[in-house]
């Protein structure tokens, strides 16, 4: 394989949020925030809606690749996946991306993993029940943990303070680096450039 090719199978990089505009800047969101720097990076043009998410189609380094955003709600997230997980020797943990807040890492931190549990995330507990399984890459974004005598659902749908969301933003040109690094040389590649 040439150097910064991949193998020509579809990719399907999933952002998880909520839709509406209420929700465009909350930390939810940070998955979608995401997929809208991959798709401008990579030139895909707008996000079109396709069924159950809002989806922008291109090719990324000899390969297709659909970026798409659920429009289901966080804890439906899974159910939008299902018409592209259907293409025929579809392997999940090879072409399959989730990008999600965590609410364990401080704002802009990020990492890279192969599996691993939902660990309370409603989008990732529906991804994995439509999957049946565990195993499937994500690249977890920081947004900063959960101050005393906020409640969680308070958090994570409220907007980051200013110099966290700076850098978050900050941080993304380079993640869009470790995604296209997953792409060509896979996950443990991506993981061992990028998490930190």
């Amino acid at each position: 394989m040439e150097p910064g090719a991949g193998d020509g199978r579809l990719r399907v990089v999933a952002g998880l949020g909520n839709p509406g505009p209420r929700y465009d800047a909350t930390r939810h969101n940070v998955g979608w925030w995401m997929a809208d720097r991959l798709a401008h990076d990579w030139g895909l043009g707008g996000f079109r809606k396709e069924g159950a998410a809002q989806v922008a189609r291109g090719q990324v380094a000899g390969g297709p690749i659909v970026v798409l955003k659920p429009l289901t709600y966080m804890n439906r997230s899974g159910g939008a996946l299902l018409p592209f997980l259907g293409e025929e020797g579809f392997v999940v943990p090879e072409q399959l991306l989730v990008l999600v807040d965590d609410i364990s890492l401080s704002a802009g931190r990020a990492r890279f993993r192969p599996s691993g549990s939902a660990g309370g995330h409603n989008g990732l507990k529906s991804v994995e029940a439509v999957l049946g399984h565990r195993e499937y890459p994500r690249l977890r974004i920081g947004v900063g943990t959960v101050p005393p005598g906020v409640s969680l659902v308070d958090w994570v749908l409220s907007p980051m303070e200013a110099e966290d969301e700076d850098r978050v933003l900050e941080r993304l040109p380079e993640l869009v680096e470790g995604v296209e690094l997953w792409i060509t040389d896979g996950i443990e590649a991506a993981m061992n450039r990028h998490n930190g």
